[in-house]
């Protein structure tokens, strides 16, 4: 049986919901993945992600008149020991620049120090200047490179860090 995760505080000056993944919400998040990614992660790689103990699926969501959710991006990271380990952060196109992607890593970071992390890790692709950019206003510095990390298109990744 699966262990619920221990949630930490909400940090966030937004208007998203930001709640964890449940089985129910596979459609949309492979419809976003999709959006979001030339290779996006695949439903069985999400379904593992998701039974893991150690992993968490953040979404983000805005709030329609309707009463109804609108699906605006994820995050997906393991919290193993004392770091925290971003795996995979993802905003629909047509969301981008509205602080949702600052919005769920300030949650994840929030859940990391609340945990007693003491490091934050993720990678990221070298070409991606707006992440890199919001990385490194969260804190997180770059020390070093992964060749061909992103083997589909030939892309190193930088090796990012942060220090609670």
């Amino acid at each position: 049986m699966r262990q619920m995760r221990e949630e930490a505080p909400r940090e966030g000056k937004h208007p998203f919901v930001i709640r964890q993944m449940t089985h129910e919400d596979m459609p949309a998040v492979i419809a976003l993945e999709k959006a979001a990614f030339r290779n996006p992660w695949s439903p069985e790689l999400l379904r593992r992600e998701l039974d893991h103990d150690w992993s968490t699926i953040l979404l983000v969501e805005e709030p329609l008149p309707t009463g109804a959710r609108n699906l605006l991006g994820l995050a997906i990271f393991w919290i193993v020991q004392d770091e925290v380990h971003v795996l995979n952060v993802a905003v629909a196109p047509e969301q981008r620049r509205r602080g949702v992607g600052r919005a769920v890593m300030d949650e994840v970071l929030a859940r990391g120090r609340h945990r007693h992390c003491s490091l934050a890790t993720l990678e990221v692709r070298r070409s991606n200047e707006a992440a890199i950019g919001l990385y490194k206003s969260l804190g997180f510095r770059s020390v070093g490179v992964r060749p061909n990390y992103y083997v589909d298109e030939k892309e190193d990744a930088l090796v990012m860090v942060l220090d609670f």
